[in-house]
């Protein structure tokens, strides 16, 4: 069954990296869960959030000829998503400078906007704010192993980083939990375990 599911999704990737946009329409509908979960989670900026998705989108279109149908597609878009919020977090950190410069003594703070979607994954919400609370490099190594359930080797292959770079990374986000209130007691025994922590 997940041959066959494999099958019509390498069709649907050949149709739609040929131009066929009813093809490209499905891919879409495939993985917009997926994205819009880890865009929603890694960003923390809500105005942003639909201009993310259009560039993923946009950035899927354009490489999808030259996607290698034995890769992980899910992994693919996954890690363009990634690149895609990576870029607007800098673009909107210029920017911010920017009018920070302009203001001088004006200070604007920025709150963190976290929407829950993920909570049917992670059923702790103070959980959730603490993954919020972590910086922006480790939230995303226990986004994809955690949400996403990659392994550190796919981890290293969306982020570009080294395995071993996905690994300190994961040790240091969970010690970083750890540390929090209930992260310890939640955390550590449902997921945590997995790395022998």
């Amino acid at each position: 069954m997940t041959e066959n599911r494999d099958e019509e999704l390498r069709n649907i990737i050949s149709q739609a990296a040929s131009g066929d946009k009813e093809a490209f329409g499905r891919l879409y509908d495939c993985t917009i869960q997926d994205i819009s979960g880890t865009v929603r989670f890694l960003l923390n900026d809500k105005t942003g959030f639909e201009d993310v998705i259009q560039e993923i989108y946009i950035e899927v279109y354009k490489s999808l000829p030259k996607f290698d149908l034995s890769r992980s597609f899910r992994s693919w878009v996954i890690g363009i998503a990634v690149r895609q919020v990576n870029n607007y977090r800098r673009k909107t950190w210029r920017l911010f400078r920017l009018l920070e410069k302009n203001r001088q003594y004006e200070t604007q703070d920025m709150e963190p906007d976290f929407t829950a979607s993920v909570a049917n994954k992670l059923d702790s919400r103070e959980l959730i704010e603490q993954i919020d609370r972590l910086p922006y490099k480790y939230r995303q190594v226990i986004v994809l192993r955690y949400l996403h359930e990659y392994s550190q080797e796919e981890i290293a292959r969306i982020l570009e980083i080294p395995v071993g770079t996905v690994k300190s990374r994961i040790h240091s986000a969970l010690k970083k939990l750890r540390d929090g209130r209930s992260a310890e007691e939640y955390f550590l025994q449902k997921v945590g375990e997995r790395h022998g922590l």
